[in-house]
């Protein structure tokens, strides 16, 4: 028996590394055509004109902006949610809305972009100047929602992992409430919270679909966040059937993933920076 889990641990290390050795190399082959300031810093993104361009700064920059504003609209909702489910509501009240908050965590991506396609994309048209509405903060609106439940519930988590001597001892030196907890348990509960928020962030770098159907899929830098635009996520589910395997295209989008590999690989490492410091303390 016990073979079996080292045979299954090892078939499960050997396609990971497999996936990550052909997207590396895959990815790599680019720079055969291109060089490293030509993809990374140029804004032209023309794979199909008569001379092709594949600049990706565009895309880098609408998803490290729009995870950003998605981590700063979600990041006080859950902390919020967080402490009243940890310190303030009653045990009946925990014991429906944890699990209504862990329901929000399996419900499709397309769900939610349909909800953002039909709902939010027309009002923020409607409500701002006219526009179409697609763009970076309508899909920065359903990741925050689709982030929220899984920072708030590890928030809560390390909140209630906590000493009960922390509280009391806060309590007694003439603390209130509200001193007791922003104070002292929030910032006790900094590596659990941090470790939800980094979580958060690895979910929407990599959410594709809701995000493809709220964004617009312009492949530009976008002049406001109403104005169409592009991730890499979206970029390469929009130009893959498009190209044929090994052209510079083709290998652009592996580089691509790889980027995006490889910036989950490092939330990742952090996290488990992290939570190293934190059973150091």
């Amino acid at each position: 028996m016990r073979w079996v889990f080292v045979g299954s641990a090892i078939l499960v290390a050997a396609v990971i590394f497999s996936i990550i050795l052909f997207v590396g190399f895959q990815g790599t082959q680019t720079f055969k055509d291109l060089s490293f300031a030509e993809f990374f810093l140029s804004t032209d993104w023309s794979p199909s004109s008569e001379q092709p361009r594949f600049g990706a700064f565009p895309f880098l920059y609408s998803t490290l902006l729009m995870t950003l504003l998605a981590v700063v609209l979600s990041v006080p909702l859950a902390l919020s949610g967080a402490v009243f489910m940890a310190k303030i509501a009653p045990k009946w009240m925990r014991e429906i809305l944890r699990p209504a908050a862990d329901l929000f965590v399996g419900i499709p991506s397309v769900v939610y972009g349909l909800i953002g396609l039909t709902v939010i994309v027309p009002f923020l048209g409607k409500t701002f100047g006219g526009g179409l509405g697609y763009g970076i903060l309508p899909a920065s609106i359903i990741l925050a929602v689709m982030i929220l439940p899984t920072i708030m519930s590890i928030s809560e988590d390390a909140l209630r992992s906590l000493p009960g001597r922390l509280e009391e001892a806060s309590l007694a030196l003439g603390a209130t409430r509200w001193q007791t907890i922003w104070r002292v348990l929030l910032p006790a509960a900094r590596p659990g919270i941090l470790t939800g928020v980094i979580l958060g962030m690895g979910r929407a770098i990599g959410e594709t679909m809701a995000v493809f159907m709220v964004i617009g899929n312009s492949p530009k830098i976008p002049g406001s966040l109403l104005d169409s635009t592009t991730v890499l996520t979206t970029a390469i589910v929009k130009d893959m059937p498009n190209t044929f395997y090994g052209t510079t295209w083709n290998n652009a989008l592996y580089l691509m993933a790889l980027v995006l590999l490889v910036i989950s690989l490092g939330l990742i490492l952090l996290i488990r920076i992290i939570a190293k410091r934190s059973e150091l303390k």
